[in-house]
């Protein structure tokens, strides 16, 4: 059901024509009873309580607020007008706010890709755009986002892994950006038909289970000394290579190939190893 926009009367001229029909009907009644008129007497009091009855037409639409009107039952249309407003007093009229709203969602255990158990929670700005699909739509578009945020970040979760193993492959952890589009555009497509849109949704929470919280940064430690040495080694191969390429282009010394290895040996322990080392200096012969 699509939102119908519908026109309403400006409420302060009318409650002020209310009120006059109201002060002509008690004059009239008085008049009619002064000649002996019941017929009068008894129109005036029908014109009273008419213009009683218009007065429940009233109602108060703030700014960014919608009011949906039904007649017992059938959607007439939506009033975006903000301000005292009047419509048919049979009128049924439900309140609909359109401001931006955001909540944070529960932190979620799920498992990521790789399997692994995980925390996650994210922060929802949304806001409804649709009244009428928000009112007739669902029973309570409230909880209906609330509950279908968290079931999309669950799904979510559970397409990526926590962190990056490979090039080009997208973590949680790792690319918020695409994360973050993912799991608007998944709530997107969940609360299209609840009039609500989703104007952005990310990760305020991301952490490893605590039973396994340990063991993953031993992991994430190890990457990351494996990934130094890696480095370090590939650094010092190079500059090895240059060095017996430096001396042999000179013509400084000339090794065998006994001697190469030995010189190779001695830098790749200098330049790989973790503590300074002591050199001890040869003060004889090479040999």
């Amino acid at each position: 059901m699509k939102e119908n926009p519908i026109r309403s009367l400006p409420g302060i001229p009318t409650l002020l024509g209310i009120l006059a029909i109201e002060v002509g009907a008690v004059a009239l009644f008085f008049t009619s009873i002064g000649h002996q008129s019941p017929l009068g007497a008894i129109g005036a009091v029908l014109l009273a309580v008419l213009a009683t009855l218009c007065l429940i037409g009233l109602y108060m639409v703030e700014p960014n607020q919608s009011a949906v009107l039904s007649l017992f039952g059938k959607y007439v249309g939506t009033v975006k007008d903000s301000g005292l407003r009047w419509n048919n007093p049979f009128y049924g009229k439900r309140k609909v706010s359109q401001r931006v709203r955001n909540f944070e969602s529960g932190k979620l255990k799920v498992n990521d890709l790789d399997g692994s158990p995980i925390e996650i929670a994210a922060v929802i700005v949304w806001q409804v755009i649709d009244s009428a699909e928000a009112v007739y739509n669902v029973d309570d578009y409230e909880s209906f986002v609330h509950i279908q945020s968290e079931s999309a970040l669950r799904t979510m979760a559970t397409s990526y892994p926590y962190d990056q193993h490979e090039d080009g492959q997208v973590a949680l952890r790792s690319h918020a950006a695409e994360i973050s589009k993912h799991l608007r555009d998944e709530l997107a497509e969940r609360l299209a038909d609840a009039g609500v849109q989703v104007l952005d949704a990310r990760i305020s929470h991301l952490a490893y289970a605590p039973e396994i919280a340990q063991a993953m940064l031993q992991r994430q430690q190890a990457n990351a000394i494996i990934a130094a040495r890696t480095r370090i080694v590939a650094g010092a191969v190079g500059m090895v290579e240059m060095a017996l390429a430096e001396l042999q282009k000179n013509g400084v010394v000339h090794l065998d190939e006994e001697r190469k290895a030995q010189m190779v040996s001695n830098l790749l322990v200098v330049l790989c190893g973790e503590r300074a080392t002591q050199p001890i200096v040869n003060a004889g012969t090479l040999y």
